[in-house]
């Protein structure tokens, strides 16, 4: 599986080329979150949240290339078109609870910041029918869906209580503040 653009209809009607949005309305949608979400999280919490988060592009690459790669080991038949990534919002756990971080790189300047958590997503249909996008595991082929040949077919990680053991995750851009600004355009 190689990680490509698809412009079928099956992919949601995608149009060919790149996907754009006036700067205007970038700013209109960046400046709620700073006069809305963003304020009230620094005012109740006396604190200078982080406003944006940077991966760089091999991070995201490799990423969606683990995922795919792996589903591939696990069942041949599902392609891009059945693949996503959920991105979670996050809190870094306050510096009186950083002992949970030590086995990380992350730097203590994170401390109660917010950050994103992507989890891989497997489009798979509900009870109802309705195709709905579940979180799930490559690393743990329970997790597929009923159409994947698995035998178990009722640990949807979706479902679970609390998936258990290694989950297959990706986190820790770069969180601005504590990064600089500077680059930002928005």
């Amino acid at each position: 599986m190689e990680t490509t653009p698809d412009f079928n209809e099956e992919a949601g009607k995608r149009a060919p080329g790149p996907n754009t949005m006036s700067s205007d309305f970038v700013q209109k949608l960046v400046d709620n979150y700073r006069n809305n979400q963003l304020g009230v999280i620094n005012t109740k919490m006396e604190m200078e949240d982080a406003h944006s988060i940077c991966f760089d592009l091999a991070t995201l690459k490799k990423f969606i290339s683990d995922i795919e790669n792996e589903v591939q080991k696990v069942d041949a038949t599902i392609t891009t078109n059945h693949l996503g990534v959920r991105f979670y919002y996050a809190a870094y756990p306050e510096i009186k609870n950083w002992d949970m971080m030590e086995n990380t790189a992350i730097e203590k300047n994170y401390a109660g910041k917010h950050t994103l958590v992507m989890i891989p997503t497997l489009k798979r249909p509900n009870p109802e029918g309705e195709t709905l996008n579940y979180d799930f595991n490559p690393l743990d082929a329970a997790t597929y869906t009923e159409n994947s040949g698995i035998e178990e077919k009722e640990n949807i990680m979706a479902l679970a209580k609390k998936p258990a053991g290694l989950v297959f995750s990706q986190n820790h851009g770069d969180l601005n503040p504590p990064g600089s600004k500077m680059g930002e355009s928005f």
